[in-house]
Parts: C-alpha cells; sequence; structure tokens
C-alpha cells in the first residue's frame, strides 16, 4: 500500500491520500486521516475518489454529513478528487450537495489535481 504524502501547494499543506488505502467510510476513517494529517500538520486532505465509500455519496446514510462534520471539529479542509458525475446524476440532494460544498471553504469535490491548484491559487 502506497502512504500519504504532504506537498505545500500554493501555501496550503496537502496530505494526498493514496489511491489503494482504507475507504472513507465513516467517522472511523476520518478520525484515522485526521490524525495522520496532524502528524504531519497538514491544513487540507485530499482523498481521491477511489478511496470514498458509496455510503458517503447517499447522503440519507449520514455518512457525508458525519465526515464532514469530523474534519469541522478539527479545523481540517477535506477535498474529494475525481469524477462523482455518476453519483451526483442519481441524486439532485447530491447535486446541491456538491453544489453549496464548492462555495464554501470546508469541503470541495474536484474533477482532477488541476482543480485543485486552481482552487489553492485563487
Amino acid at each position: 500500500m502506497t502512504t500519504n504524502t504532504l506537498e505545500t501547494l500554493h501555501g496550503t499543506r496537502v496530505l494526498r491520500c493514496a489511491s489503494d488505502g482504507p475507504l472513507l467510510d465513516g467517522e472511523r476513517a476520518a478520525l484515522d486521516l485526521i490524525g495522520d494529517a496532524f502528524g504531519q500538520d497538514a491544513e487540507l486532505v485530499a482523498v481521491p475518489v477511489a478511496r470514498v465509500a458509496d455510503e458517503f455519496f447517499r447522503l440519507r446514510s449520514g455518512v457525508a454529513g458525519a465526515v464532514v462534520q469530523k474534519f469541522a471539529n478539527y479545523r481540517l479542509r477535506l477535498v474529494v478528487l475525481g469524477d462523482i458525475s455518476a453519483h451526483v446524476g442519481a441524486s439532485s440532494a447530491l447535486r446541491d450537495f456538491v453544489h453549496e460544498s464548492n462555495q464554501g471553504d470546508q469541503l470541495w469535490f474536484l474533477a482532477d489535481e488541476a482543480g485543485l491548484d486552481a482552487r489553492l491559487s485563487g
């Protein structure tokens, strides 16, 4: 398994999660990532969509809310990187959640690394 790596991008310390690690599927997984982020003094955690459990995208499951709340409690930002169009296409509630999240600073859903670079540069 590849390890998570830290890099500074436009002055922000970003913990980039490996694509082959455990799924972000609830509070325990969130706390594991938060612990890793704290250990490396990261400000933002970038998780590839392949590492995000399907339940996260089913808002009724409560997984997204629990995960985002944990990150907010620890004052860490979370970015989901990758194509989530199939999930968004299946749920208008998720589409609205993604839109609202991307307006703020706590949680972003971005298509790729270029999107992350653009958000952090501006």
